[in-house]
């Protein structure tokens, strides 16, 4: 998709304001339009750019005179403004797109409904290490553009979301991860699953037999569409259910579906490209639980189709760091122990919380939900929880859900409330767990500022 010189981006956050200044630096007339109050910190980046901006509001006659709207993802596609922008015959791209025509680095790019910030930073992590000249950005760290802005690199690992695929029209991955597709952000999608599912597909969009598709065999959802799309780029499935065959990842003992015990010492994941094995034991995986073999998996055989030496793949995948707000252990209270996996916004990823806890678990949950059907945590629920503890505006759709199933539920409003109600309830042993399986925007500003006060109130005890 071509350009003119008149760009007017909409949206003054990180994919925003990075996309401004990447246009201005490369010669574009540039003007930004916010409906709402630019942050501070965003407001000093176009003021020191001399580029010019409104909020508050959205002249659409200057819009209009636009040769290019680049659109932030938070904004959805069936606005009245864009339907105008679109109606006016006005292309419509986003940040990702935009970013990549200035980009000449071979690109890694990670989506999936869960598990794509971990893989994305492992991934980043190991090509680091490898002494690569690499950035990692998009929906993790800093936007893509904005990272352009200050400079190419040989390589760029991605996390791209649904929101930042559905205006893609050019981009083109050179290795395409899809880590898995469980329903989430069914509102901005019309609550049609299969409208999300075709927007995570977007990911191996315009790529050729030179390319490579990492895709995760165990998901039914993807297992069913790479039966029904024309793929051509190179597959390389993993798997923790079956045993592998050709080029992929899997485990030496595949696990049972429902069984989330292993035998860490004599297991090992395999991976398999460039006609040589690459094997590494359970117990050496810096990542543990069963949901991060997947992302060790999907890391790992991207860097071996990168052709990086077995012993650096090994070491990185030994010694990366957990990141913050998933699964991250905060503190242990007189025996109970505070872990923060705030970054849990839908069903899916709670699942995969709840099943790693092998302790009983007090579970603060709730926020914004997105259309969640809460009938897969059932089993685990009744299982492993012994309270839950509800922390949003409207929680009436979690105890609803799970009445008769957990004895105690209680609701809280805030952070503090949430945490000295867990603390209360909780003995020697628990784990009090903060997977909230909903977004945030109720009571905190995102997941990463709900994350941060709980683990404030845990240290305040």
């Amino acid at each position: 998709m071509s350009s003119g010189n008149n760009i007017v981006v909409l949206g003054a956050g990180e994919s925003g304001v990075g996309a401004a200044v990447l246009a201005i630096t490369r010669g574009h007339q540039v003007f930004v339009s916010d409906s709402g109050r630019i942050q501070e910190k965003y407001r000093g980046i176009l003021l020191a750019h001399h580029i010019e901006f409104e909020e508050g509001k959205h002249d659409t006659d200057r819009i209009r005179t636009a040769d290019e709207v680049i659109k932030s993802p938070g904004i959805p596609e069936n606005t009245n403004l864009v339907r105008n922008i679109r109606d006016a015959g006005i292309p419509v791209t986003g940040e990702i797109e935009f970013a990549a025509r200035y980009c000449k680095g071979k690109k890694i790019c990670i989506t999936g409904s869960n598990g794509k910030t971990t893989t994305t930073l492992l991934t980043g992590h190991i090509l680091n290490k490898a002494g690569l000249d690499v950035a990692v950005a998009g929906n993790v760290g800093s936007g893509f553009a904005m990272e352009v802005a200050r400079g190419d690199h040989d390589y760029w690992v991605l996390e791209i979301s649904s929101f930042q695929l559905d205006n893609m029209y050019d981009f083109r991955a050179d290795i395409a991860i899809l880590m898995n597709i469980t329903p989430d952000h069914l509102d901005r999608y019309d609550y049609q699953f299969s409208r999300y599912i075709d927007s995570k597909f977007r990911i191996i969009r315009n790529q050729t037999a030179k390319d490579a598709f990492i895709f995760c065999q165990d998901d039914e959802v993807i297992k069913r569409e790479m039966d029904q799309r024309r793929i051509v780029s190179a597959r390389y499935p993993f798997t923790i259910l079956e045993r592998g065959a050709g080029q992929g990842g899997w485990l030496e003992e595949p696990l049972a579906e429902s069984s989330s015990a292993m035998n860490k010492k004599s297991n090992a994941i395999v991976i398999y490209t460039h006609n040589e094995p690459f094997t590494m034991t359970l117990e050496s995986l810096a990542l543990q639980g069963r949901h991060n073999i997947y992302n060790s998996l999907a890391a790992g055989i991207a860097s071996r189709i990168l052709d990086l030496r077995k012993e650096i793949v090994k070491e990185s995948l030994s010694d990366f760091q957990q990141i913050e707000h998933r699964l991250e252990f905060v503190a242990k209270v007189h025996g109970i122990e505070f872990i923060n996996d705030s970054k849990a916004t839908n069903v899916n990823s709670t699942w995969y919380a709840l099943e790693s806890v092998d302790r009983p678990i007090i579970w603060i949950a709730g926020g914004t939900d997105k259309g969640n059907d809460y009938s897969m945590l059932f089993d685990l629920v009744r299982k492993k929880v012994k309270a839950i503890v509800c922390l949003g505006r409207d929680n009436q759709k979690i105890i609803d859900a799970f009445q008769g199933i957990v004895e105690t539920i209680v609701e809280t409003h805030s952070a503090r409330k949430a945490v000295e109600a867990a603390y209360q309830m909780g003995s020697h042993g628990d784990v009090v767990l903060l997977s909230p399986a909903c977004a945030s925007f109720d009571l905190f500003n995102n997941y990463e500022d709900r994350g941060r006060q709980f683990k404030e109130e845990v240290r305040r005890l």
